[in-house]
């Protein structure tokens, strides 16, 4: 079989397995798209933004664990799309970005449309790569699937030149089955040496807690780390890109930890003996004051990735494999040598996350005559019965449906943890839909961050996606404004928005319902029947009270025991 190059782009796909690309066309691509357009199997979606492009890849690949599958064009459609490859790459989430590049002869030149890819996504992408020849497109697929998908995971670039894909040079086509490469070899298995050592650990301490991250997910380990984690019936807690790995509702759940985390998650994170962190980095948002982390405790670390290990955060026992293998090894040894372990410290601990708990640090005002952006969540959540795909935005609502959504399965939340993405929420949500069409799909935003990629409404139309968008509309950047109320006197510089369009004309502007939602008691209704509109997409703008903040909140640079907490609690 003779193919061009744009015919082997096209078939490496498909070899690949891949459903759907999203993209935006552009003159270096135009070989791919008529090679695109000359078949039937491969999908093309057409977004508005190259933005649009990768969060729909991003999300599509979230809500699968498959990668998913951008193509832009050189220049400009490269810059567009570079948020959306950092967004990816600061979540481990599997992604393969094509990028049109001008022709090979031109390239240094300052063609025009040209920029260079390579080195402006090198920082944000696990590798890169810059087609030079025909005849090695189908091994550089390869192995850009391959390192995507593999270890721990991350967006792949192929740079690839107009001429690469001349529809009239022709070669024989066969893609490999297998990868070699000597430099890059992820671990399959964990150490069972240092697996014994975790376990001997973990059984002997008196105040321990399983801390879990994205790193679950993205192994598709929840099973193992539920069978684990109830074996032992250890408390657990979870960072915002782990939720779902363990079952939110479930008593040994202690909610989200960090910045926004539970008052029982925290302080049972910084009186903790034995940490057991799985799949997850530490990160900022999580540790606060580096100094003041878990002051008292051994910490076992598991991830799949090495460079990870004592990056920000000393262990005491590193585990170096792919979680759901270590946590299977875990519950063996578990198993072997459980003993009656520390039975009258686990009840004391207990106790005391339970005088915690009792604390009810999410409590707020439920008898508003505004709507709260909690009470938008919980209604949310039961109008879906906990079982919808949830895409948020970024800011004050995001923490809400962390907190309020309560995910008992894993790739149900689909938002931008490390890098804080506003604008993700709605193409990524178009990515979840595309993947799940049967699937209730939902996208809480915020008036600021909707209008980041709003013009991808007209994408929703166009493929009839039927995503049920809930904007909590306060008027405000909240988290701003919320950071400015607390840390800089009320001083409300830029965030509050002041001119607004009219939400309900703007969306059925582009063919889509429309209701605008101000009364706590009209809302159950509404979000019901948004919901039974199984063919349309509805956009409820949500009026909330702009008052509202996230607690708990740890200031930045403070120890998990130093909590701003809501005037509600009863801990105030």
């Amino acid at each position: 079989m003779e193919l061009s190059g744009a015919e082997i782009v096209v078939q490496c796909m498909k070899d690949e397995g891949v459903e759907y690309v999203f993209g935006y066309p552009g003159g270096a691509v135009l070989h791919l798209y008529d090679a695109i357009f000359q078949q039937e199997e491969l999908k093309h979606v057409l977004v508005r933004h190259e933005q649009g492009a990768t969060h729909a890849a991003d999300g599509y690949a979230r809500s699968t664990g498959k990668p998913g599958v951008a193509l832009v064009t050189s220049g400009p459609g490269a810059t567009n799309a570079v948020t959306g490859i950092a967004t990816a790459f600061m979540d481990s989430i599997p992604m393969v970005v094509l990028t049109g590049q001008v022709p090979s002869p031109f390239i240094g030149s300052d063609a025009f449309q040209e920029v260079d890819t390579i080195g402006i996504t090198r920082p944000c992408v696990k590798h890169n790569f810059l087609i030079k020849r025909v005849e090695d497109i189908a091994e550089t697929f390869r192995k850009a699937f391959y390192i995507a998908t593999s270890g721990r995971p991350g967006p792949v670039v192929i740079d690839i030149p107009k001429d690469i894909t001349d529809p009239n040079v022709k070669i024989p086509y066969e893609y490999p089955e297998t990868v070699n490469m000597r430099s890059y070899n992820p671990s399959a298995k964990g150490h069972s040496g240092q697996i014994k050592r975790a376990v001997e650990l973990m059984l002997s301490a008196k105040r321990p807690v399983f801390y879990t991250g994205g790193g679950v997910v993205l192994d598709n380990a929840d099973r193992q780390l539920t069978d684990l984690v109830r074996e032992l019936g250890f408390p657990i807690t979870s960072t915002l890109m782990g939720l779902g790995a363990y079952p939110g509702t479930d008593p040994l759940f202690l909610g989200m930890l960090g910045m926004h985390g539970t008052y029982e998650a925290n302080m049972a994170m910084h009186d903790t003996d034995v940490l057991i962190a799985i799949g997850a980095r530490f990160d900022d948002r999580v540790t606060g004051q580096v100094a003041e982390f878990c002051p008292n405790a051994k910490i076992i670390h598991v991830d799949v990735d090495p460079s990870s290990i004592s990056k920000n955060v000393l262990v005491h026992v590193p585990i170096v494999g792919p979680v759901g293998t270590v946590l299977s090894d875990m519950l063996k040894v578990v198993k072997e040598f459980k003993k009656d372990h520390n039975r009258k410290a686990a009840a004391k601990w207990w106790k005391q996350i339970e005088e915690w708990r009792s604390m009810h640090c999410l409590k707020y005002n439920q008898n508003s005559d505004q709507i709260k952006p909690q009470y938008a969540v919980e209604t949310l959540y039961n109008v879906t019965e906990g079982d919808a795909f949830v895409a948020s935005d970024v800011g004050q609502h995001q923490m809400f449906a962390a907190q309020f959504y309560k995910f008992d399965k894993p790739r149900r939340w689909i938002n931008s943890g490390g890098l804080g993405t506003m604008g993700f929420g709605l193409p990524a949500a178009m990515g979840i839909q595309m993947a799940h069409p049967g699937a209730d799909v939902a996208v809480v935003s915020g008036e600021a961050s909707i209008q980041m990629c709003i013009q991808e409404l007209a994408t929703c139309r166009q493929y009839d996606l039927p995503i049920k968008i809930m904007l909590l509309n306060n008027g405000y950047m909240g988290m701003v404004r919320q950071w400015q109320e607390f840390f800089y006197e009320g001083r409300y510089s830029h965030s509050y928005v002041d001119a607004l369009p009219d939400f309900v004309k703007l969306s059925e502007s582009y063919g889509h319902v429309g209701m605008r939602i101000e009364n706590p008691s009209d809302l159950e209704g509404a979000m019901k029947e948004a919901f039974s509109l199984k063919d349309r997409l509805v956009f409820m703008d949500v009026v909330v009270d702009p008052t509202e903040n996230v607690y708990p909140m740890i200031e930045a640079g403070k120890g998990h025991n130093k909590m701003h907490l809501s005037p509600e609690s009863e801990l105030v």
